[in-house]
Order: structure tokens, then C-alpha cells, then sequence
């Protein structure tokens, strides 16, 4: 196993957590340190994407 086996990755078209590369590179989000991360995947995500528009806002203004 490699190191990258141990890891953890969100599905986004069905929703499954995956230890491992399992979906394609298309498909997955991660890796994620911890199962409990990856199934927050969606929810980290979205959190990431509001800081970045207020950095954008910040840096246009």
C-alpha cells in the first residue's frame, strides 16, 4: 500500500466515502486526512469557496 492508500476521498456522484483512489480523478475530492473530513467534503468545500469570493471582493475593492 502506498501512502496515498491510507488516504480518503469523496465521491461526488454518488456520495460514498472511499479510503483510497477507488473513482476516477473526475469524480473524487480529496484526499481528506480522516474519513470524518472526506464526508465533509461538500461543506469544506463550500466553506473554501466563500473565503475565496471575499478575498476577491477585497482584492477588487
Amino acid at each position: 500500500m502506498t501512502d496515498e492508500d491510507h488516504l480518503w476521498y469523496y465521491n461526488v456522484e454518488d456520495g460514498t466515502v472511499t479510503q483510497g483512489k477507488a473513482a476516477s480523478s473526475m469524480s473524487r475530492m480529496g484526499p481528506y486526512p480522516d474519513r470524518a473530513s472526506a464526508e465533509k467534503a461538500l461543506q469544506i468545500a463550500a466553506e473554501r469557496n466563500k473565503a475565496a469570493d471575499r478575498a476577491d471582493e477585497e482584492w477588487n475593492n
